[in-house]
């Protein structure tokens, strides 16, 4: 890293849930890269440590997998102690690990409905609440939470031709509309104590399992001023920026990183 980089990330410890999957794989990197040592967090164990340990070979930090369900709050508990008594300090956390169940509102149990809300926001909030102890032991800290543009604007249902296995269900963005307000939430109540919160809202990044149908990522490039849908390194930029000094005076916004999706 350039000496007095306002990017540098150097001996910083940032923890991503969901750190090894399509988009959280990326931001795990570019944070790696920028100096961080990153803990990498998910069900899956085994992805975690392998990226973590590639990160290692390749950028010379102290990254690390771990296992942790984000449903539970025991799990998180663990998951921040163990990092907190490992490094002695946590200075950023992503809240990128997300779920939700498929399905059209007339027909969805409610169980099925508060499973969607427990893995977004319900879980952002758990994550939040078991850092923030530890932030504030250090009067520092930056929070980034992934939220969505479905959690800004609505589906347009011709994009889905109403098959329900690629529409968006309601759940999926009133959770992520909740974790915009959860942000300004956290950025209001915690900023004179040294803590930033901020969220970034991806536009369409669909799977590549998704990217198969050819169709369906067209009319998803058609939605978007640029023509195109989003690369996850598309979001390195901007998670680099937010857990950095050089966003030192950004707090409880919403960055769309979109292609332009949000402005039509």
């Amino acid at each position: 890293m350039r000496e007095n980089d306002i990017f540098d990330l150097s001996g910083k410890v940032i923890l991503i849930t969901g750190g090894a999957g399509y988009l959280g794989s990326a931001m795990s990197e570019a944070v790696a890269k920028y100096g961080a040592n990153v803990v990498i967090a998910s069900r899956n164990i085994t992805k975690c440590s392998a990226l973590a340990s590639d990160l290692n070979d390749r950028y010379g930090g102290k990254c690390l997998g771990l296992q942790c369900d984000i449903t539970k709050t025991s799990d998180i508990e663990a998951l921040v102690c163990e990092i907190y008594n490992k490094y002695g300090h946590i200075d950023g956390l992503i809240n990128n690990a997300s779920g939700s169940t498929p399905g059209f509102i007339e027909n969805f149990a409610d169980e099925d409905w508060e499973k969607g809300i427990n893995e977004s926001v319900n879980s952002v909030f758990r994550v939040t609440k078991a850092v923030l102890p530890y932030m504030i032991k250090g009067s520092s800290g930056s929070i980034v939470n992934i939220s969505s543009m479905y959690g800004v604007v609505a589906p347009d249902p011709k994009v889905y031709n109403g098959d329900v296995k690629l529409n968006n269900p309601a759940n999926y963005g009133v959770g992520k509309a909740g974790i915009i307000q959860f942000t300004k939430y956290i950025a209001a109540y915690y900023g004179r104590v040294g803590i930033r919160c901020n969220a970034i809202v991806p536009g369409p990044f669909p799977h590549p399992i998704v990217q198969k149908n050819s169709d369906f990522v067209s009319k998803l490039a058609d939605k978007t001023m640029l023509g195109r849908i989003g690369k996850p390194h598309e979001l390195q930029g901007i998670a680099v920026l937010l857990l950095s000094d050089a966003a030192s005076y950004i707090t409880g916004q919403s960055l769309c990183i979109d292609g332009g999706w949000t402005s039509w």
